[in-house]
């Protein structure tokens, strides 16, 4: 919260940028580079998606979500490092224990998560986003094995295993001693009471789901500069804010069909607490990639898939503008006055106050 606060402001310290033809200055103030900060984000996203663009496959890709009940996001509301670590381990499981099934595809595949903890009122949701390659490797690695055309793998089948693997795991995480439990949910720190409460969503259906296929490789990338990087809230959702209230929009998706969109008006303080719910642990990775595309070996199998596929190292995808705030750096942008080029005449630290009376340069609110 405080580094959100500060960011942009004097009290992170700055610049004075000045035009070498005209003398147009004004001042720009640091920011806090923190990942939950919404003005901070795009271009931490640009260059995540351009070394991403680098291992892309002419192949299809397809889009799979995994949600926990919300009872169960409960738990993970108070445990969450242990939980949504379980959440990642057991979907990434999940999908290429199902995919190496004989009987389904028989590969070794791979994916990239992400996490997401919100709905778009701001509640707690935590989910997985999955993008998928349409294949993998035979299990000797000689060759590429397609899944079907448009379909990947039976989401009934991966709702069953993905309950199973997380229910276990969140067993075992009960047994181990890492949940703690509080208010209303106290009395689950019983191993009995626990064992109990959990019996009902062994049976219950989970919600797993799998989008049509990406147009190609820029849709992928198109995804992904939306979700990579994304915080629970970002400036363009926000109508208007004061010390009392802030209205914000965000989609209805009970609503079956029309329009979705509406806006929602919070207390300040509500707002602030439900933004402040969805930061996550320290040190806590929110884009993992598993298999195939795992930091260990990504380089040699995407050369062999490419090599399988006979295909070439692909010309570089042009990666989109992530749909985030961003502040163009100081000195990339012209002079808006002459044109020309800026550069910096004066450097003030934090809590300092600039020597030149420049104008602070207009940034997003």
């Amino acid at each position: 919260m405080s580094a959100i606060e500060a960011c942009r402001t004097e009290a992170l310290g700055g610049h004075v940028a000045g035009c070498a033809k005209c003398g147009h200055q004004h001042i720009a103030y640091n920011s806090c580079k923190n990942r939950h900060c919404p003005k901070c984000q795009g271009p931490a996203a640009r260059d995540w998606m351009a070394a991403r663009a680098e291992d892309l496959l002419p192949v299809e890709y397809f889009h799979v979500v995994f949600t926990l009940p919300a009872e169960i996001a409960q738990v993970a509301f108070w445990n969450k490092k242990a939980v949504y670590d379980l959440l990642f381990r057991a979907s990434a499981e999940t999908v290429m224990n199902i995919a190496a099934d004989p009987k389904r595809m028989g590969a070794r595949v791979g994916m990239t998560s992400v996490l997401h903890s919100w709905g778009s009122a701001l509640t707690h949701h935590p989910h997985i986003h999955m993008i998928v390659p349409g294949g993998g490797l035979s299990p000797d690695g000689a060759r590429w094995v397609a899944c079907r055309p448009g379909f990947f793998l039976h989401v009934r089948v991966l709702s069953r295993l993905f309950r199973r693997l997380f229910l276990d795991g969140l067993m075992h995480l009960h047994r181990a001693g890492q949940l703690a439990f509080f208010g209303d949910l106290a009395e689950l720190a019983s191993a009995d009471t626990f064992t109990a409460w959990l019996a009902p969503f062994r049976k219950s259906e989970w919600v797993v789901y799998a989008k049509p296929p990406f147009g190609g490789p820029e849709a992928v990338l198109a995804y992904l500069s939306r979700y990579t990087h994304r915080v629970a809230i970002s400036n363009t959702r926000l109508v208007s804010a004061d010390a009392d209230t802030v209205a914000f929009r965000w989609k209805d998706y009970r609503i079956k069909r029309g329009d979705r969109q509406k806006v929602m008006r919070l207390a300040t303080p509500e707002f602030i607490r439900r933004f402040l719910i969805h930061v996550l642990p320290d040190g806590f990775h929110r884009i993992r990639h598993y298999g195939l595309p795992a930091s260990s070996a990504r380089k040699a199998n995407i050369t062999k898939i490419r090599a399988l596929l006979c295909v070439q190292q692909s010309e570089q995808v042009a990666v989109p503008e992530p749909e985030l705030e961003i502040t163009p750096h100081t000195l990339r942008a012209p002079c808006p006055c002459c044109g020309g080029p800026m550069r910096i005449i004066e450097i003030f630290r934090r809590g300092q106050k600039p020597i030149s009376r420049a104008p602070p340069r207009e940034q997003a609110a």
